[in-house]
């Protein structure tokens, strides 16, 4: 079953990028510092934060001075997903994107912390 994801860049505080999966009627997300990897073996840290509403998955715009996020966000990239495997710290998945395809995996290690990862594929 093919699910959507996107990939906002969010210029707030600081640059980063919001990591977000379309699972259980919620967009799942992580801010990814540096950016998803689009190599094989590279990590990447993903800190979870609050599930967004589908309706988010289209948003680019401005983020008003004195609310949560503020700054600029724009689409990077966006897609389909495959789930292929889903556990409670891990999930498998292969993304049909513009820019990021292939597999990928999100580890959970503490806290709010993940590694985002592309595999081998």
């Amino acid at each position: 079953m093919s699910r959507r994801f996107v990939v906002h860049k969010h210029q707030a505080t600081h640059l980063h990028y919001d990591f977000r999966l379309e699972l259980d009627d919620v967009l799942k997300s992580w801010a990814v510092p540096k950016g998803p990897p689009a190599v094989p073996g590279v990590k990447r840290l993903a800190v979870q934060v609050d599930d967004h509403a589908l309706e988010y998955i289209a948003f680019e715009g401005e983020i008003p001075e004195g609310s949560y996020g503020a700054g600029t966000v724009e689409i990077w990239d966006q897609g389909t997903y495959e789930l292929a495997e889903r556990e409670d710290n891990s999930l498998s998945f292969r993304l049909h994107g513009e820019r990021l395809q292939g597999a990928y995996a999100l580890v959970h290690t503490t806290g709010k912390n993940w590694i985002l990862l592309k595999r081998k594929t």
